[in-house]
């Protein structure tokens, strides 16, 4: 199966800047798609940004113009680099993975805060 791993969160003032990593690892049918969730206390998790096998995107409309999904290495690593962070921003951010035939696969996550 696909292994999936999140990194680049942390602690950040308002209007700073992340940017988080995700790597999946070898699949023999081939990434679909990726995308980034995010998860606040008391909140459903909710997709935040996606990218699919075309490079083709999606944005929440709450990141429009201040996140960007991005790819590298052909399918299997990507990034999300945010701009402009606010507090509604703090939540665990997670990683999807679809491979085709078998599925989706999930990181465990990274922790983004953003606070004064």
């Amino acid at each position: 199966q696909v292994q999936v791993v999140e990194s680049g969160g942390g602690l950040v003032q308002p209007g700073g800047s992340l940017r988080l990593s995700c790597t999946a690892s070898r699949s023999i049918f081939g990434i679909i798609d990726m995308a980034w969730y995010r998860e606040a206390p008391g909140k459903q998790r909710e997709l935040v940004a996606d990218i699919d096998r075309d490079a083709r995107t999606m944005y929440a409309d709450s990141v429009k113009g201040r996140f960007t999904i991005s790819r590298d290495n052909g399918e299997n690593t990507v990034f999300l680099q945010m701009n402009n962070l606010k507090p509604e921003d703090s939540a665990v951010y997670y990683c999807k993975a679809t491979e085709r035939i078998r599925g989706s696969y999930w990181g465990s996550g990274t922790q983004v805060t953003v606070s004064s």
